[in-house]
């Protein structure tokens, strides 16, 4: 497979090109490494959500909106695909790398994961990317400062020149429309936790409704958590039976039915205490080549319009 790295740089100089139209700003450090603002003082939107969808998978899947409705109400659903779920999604597309400098904090997604491969996923899926540019997803309240070029670098044996940031804040266009993205993902992870071989995931096709943007970080976490677990629905196409398919969906967990900001008061915010069956897709169709097709979970509308104010 091609660089996962490699695929997303053409894909940021994209987002440079067009930065006015995407409503998106980039900028350069002292230090040489390249921030893109996709939704932090940036106004971003559902163009720059999709297109941060795709870097945030190196570019191996066809990220879309469709028309849907939700309590009666219209309301844009974000679509993915991938014939590459392993690399694209879990080598890429997780948010697995937790950004912290003395000015800065954030939670890494994207293919700068890859150069690194320090996570089980790459030992999982045996791939580890080698490349000059190193593109790391931020999603955090603050754009990154000449520290966080540094450190990425570092982790990547790079130089800051070399590091692109593109980033963005729950709460705003972009954050709904890429974080709705991500319901794949999450049910390509959660079997793989299950003990599932993810090399054995064969495509993935998932979709979501996009949250209304709150105007504040917790009511954003809580409604963009409520999407995946309580109106995403997935289908994946695998090459082997497994026992436990049946734990795949959110439905599956003691805490379905519960809002995630009820979840996260009881948690205190601390996201390690929170169980993690919850973070799993509403509703998951699993099609085993040559064999049967699961159907498993249900979505919860009701939940979903209430969380929204609909």
């Amino acid at each position: 497979m091609e660089s996962l790295n490699r695929m997303a740089l053409e894909l940021v100089d994209e987002a440079m090109e067009f930065a006015d139209e995407l409503a998106v700003e980039a900028y350069e450090l002292d230090n040489g490494g390249t921030v893109l603002d996709f939704g932090v003082d940036a106004t971003g939107g559902y163009e720059a959500g999709l297109l941060l969808a795709e870097i945030q998978t190196g570019g191996l899947a066809t990220v879309q909106t469709e028309a849907g409705e939700l309590g009666g109400a219209s309301l844009p659903h974000v679509t993915l695909h991938t014939d590459h779920p392993a690399l694209g999604l879990l080598c890429s597309q997780k948010a697995g790398w937790e950004v912290s400098t003395d000015s800065f904090e954030g939670l890494g997604s994207g293919p700068a994961r890859a150069l690194v491969a320090e996570e089980d996923e790459f030992r999982r899926v045996g791939y580890a990317d080698a490349f000059e540019f190193a593109t790391l997803c931020l999603e955090a309240d603050e754009l990154p400062d000449e520290s966080v070029a540094e450190h990425v670098a570092g982790m990547c044996e790079l130089d800051p020149s070399a590091v692109f940031l593109p980033t963005f804040r729950t709460d705003s266009i972009t954050g709904s429309v890429a974080i709705a993205a991500r319901a794949g993902e999450m049910a390509a992870f959660r079997l793989a936790e299950l003990g599932y071989d993810p090399m054995d995931i064969l495509t993935v096709h998932a979709d979501a409704p996009v949250a209304p943007v709150a105007g504040d970080y917790e009511t954003a976490v809580a409604r963009t958590n409520d999407v995946l677990a309580y109106g995403a629905s997935v289908h994946l196409t695998v090459d082997a039976p497994f026992d436990r398919f049946d734990e795949l969906p959110s439905t599956a967990g003691e805490e379905y039915g519960r809002p995630f900001a009820d979840i996260f008061d009881d948690a205190g915010w601390d996201f390690y205490e929170v169980p993690t069956e919850v973070f799993a897709p509403a509703r998951v169709t699993v099609d085993v080549v040559g064999g049967e097709t699961h159907a498993l979970g249900r979505r919860d509308e009701p939940l979903l319009a209430e969380s929204f104010g609909l």
